[in-house]
């Protein structure tokens, strides 16, 4: 049984938050993922299961987007004028 569970275990990877000039990117950063609670220290290389690097990059893909599209409405603010 308790080689089952190691089976069962999630694949680790290799994983760094880079910091960032503000504050806010100096900061250590939570993930919580399937009822476990992780506090990543930014600018370290740490081993992290997989799904949650996952959701750390699914999380700046959107925070990428979201900088692009208000980016685009105040291009068209702009324009509008």
């Amino acid at each position: 049984m308790a080689a089952e569970k190691k089976q069962a275990a999630e694949e680790m990877v290799r994983f760094r938050i880079p910091t960032g000039r503000s504050d806010l990117d100096k900061q250590d950063v939570f993930v919580a993922v399937n009822g476990k609670s992780y506090l990543i220290k930014r600018g370290e290389t740490v081993e992290l299961p997989k799904s949650v690097v996952e959701v750390l990059e699914n999380s700046e893909a959107q925070n990428a987007y979201a900088l692009e599209y208000m980016e685009k409405v105040k291009n068209q603010e702009i324009k509008q004028g």
